[in-house]
């Protein structure tokens, strides 16, 4: 097991590489949702349709969860430095090609590079908690990346779409690739690499057998995916028509009540992260917050006459709840060997990411089959029936993670930590 910097100084330094590390992952949040206020602009400035432009948003997804396994191995390997410093240049670079771009093959090449460089952000925040900061802290630290790259969410919907009315979405997007030039330099100088002694004993295939062969990384996986994907398949996608269609909402109300689950993200992740490592268990609070999200979403899509402020207290409710997913890194990462920690992580996240990818489809899939044949201005219109058909599979999911939580080991303290200290 590494140690930890003992100095102020170092201590210092720590943290602010860790801070420049979240930060990035900020910046990767806030360019996962950046296109949900340029719809209208990308449409009209490729002439295509909603599926073409999905499908041009979703490159994004397609990169980053394609990546994070050999990006947890590679971590393990070289370190955080280098590769988050490329990753960060790597958005720069397709930032500036989807800013340019005058055709949708061009444009979707542009978000399959920012997915590609964006996903080396959460792993490689992880990674440099886990040589550089305690690791009595870890669940802390961790919960607070996740609360900032929630900002980064909330930074890109309202502030973003400001920016997009007022100077266009090109210079918007070519602002976002100033932006990660800056990540560029400051990843390359605030982070610096330490090896793990212990990655040296396993090769890369017997690395990934280990954990992959571990029931305990896919039961963290599992309760990872049912956490993640209410706020990817809801909140990112079918919250807003379903706020619109069934509760009559315009849609600037609609879009500010759903960025309170990312709220909820920002408040719950440190605090039940820090609440875990206080109790040095993770086994409550991972059941516990997963029994909140599930009871909370329930309530919000099927009690009937709840007022606008009670709607949007479940949905934050149900953000705090669901923020206890940074546990299944931290379990995952407990239940495996030390020197495997980032392609633990990589493992994790891909289950993580893949929930919005999976969902999304299903429930439009779920939707159609339900759709009883009406039309608003000339599109599908779904009832307040089909939506509910649909929207079961949400709160289910949270269940299915309450009891990969109560099936999985108590991990704390790891046997490997406490011989360190």
């Amino acid at each position: 097991m590494t140690s930890t910097p003992t100095s102020s100084a170092g201590r210092g330094r720590a943290l602010a590489a860790w801070l420049i590390a979240a930060l990035f992952f900020f910046y990767a949040f806030l360019q996962r949702v950046s296109p949900s206020v340029m719809v209208e602009e990308l449409m009209r400035d490729f002439a295509v349709g909603a599926a073409v432009l999905g499908h041009l948003s979703a490159f994004y997804f397609y990169a980053y969860a394609g990546l994070q396994i050999p990006i947890g191995v590679l971590l393990d390997r070289l370190g955080p430095r280098r590769l988050t410093t490329a990753a960060a240049a790597l958005c720069a670079v397709g930032s500036l090609i989807f800013a340019i771009a005058d055709s949708v093959a061009l444009a979707s090449l542009g978000r399959f590079l920012i997915g590609a460089g964006a996903a080396f952000s959460w792993i490689g925040a992880l990674t440099v908690i886990t040589q550089w900061l305690p690791p009595q802290r870890f669940a802390l630290m961790g919960g607070l990346t996740q609360a900032i790259g929630m900002l980064g969410a909330i930074f890109g919907q309202a502030p973003l779409a400001l920016a997009v009315g007022s100077v266009g979405w090109r210079l918007s997007v070519m602002a976002l690739a100033g932006l990660a030039v800056a990540f560029t330099l400051a990843l390359w100088l605030a982070i610096r690499d330490r090896p793990h002694k212990a990655t040296a004993s396993f090769g890369i295939g017997e690395g990934l057998r280990r954990v992959a062969g571990n029931p305990q990384t896919w039961l963290a996986a599992l309760f990872g995916m049912t956490m993640t994907g209410p706020m990817l398949a809801f909140a990112g996608l079918w919250g807003v028509p379903w706020l619109t269609t069934v509760h009559g909402m315009d849609r600037a109300s609609a879009a500010a009540t759903l960025s309170l689950m990312f709220v909820g993200w920002a408040i719950g992740a440190p605090l039940l992260g820090g609440l875990s490592d206080r109790w040095r268990r993770r086994k409550p609070v991972m059941a516990g917050g997963s029994l909140l999200a599930g009871l909370a979403l329930a309530a919000l899509l099927y009690l009937p006459g709840l007022s606008p402020a009670a709607m949007a207290a479940l949905i934050a409710a149900h953000g705090f709840g669901a923020s206890c997913m940074v546990l299944a890194f931290v379990s995952a990462r407990e239940h495996n060997p030390d020197g495997l920690s980032s392609s633990t992580y990589g493992v994790i996240n891909t289950a993580v990411i893949a929930s919005g990818a999976l969902l999304q489809p299903l429930l439009g899939l779920l939707l159609d089959l339900n759709w009883d044949g009406s039309l608003a201005a000339g599109t599908r219109a779904y009832s307040e029936a089909a939506y509910g058909l649909a929207f079961a599979v949400l709160p289910v999911g949270c269940m299915v993670g309450t009891l990969a939580a109560l099936l999985a080991r108590e991990s704390y303290p790891h046997p490997l930590i406490e011989k360190a200290r």
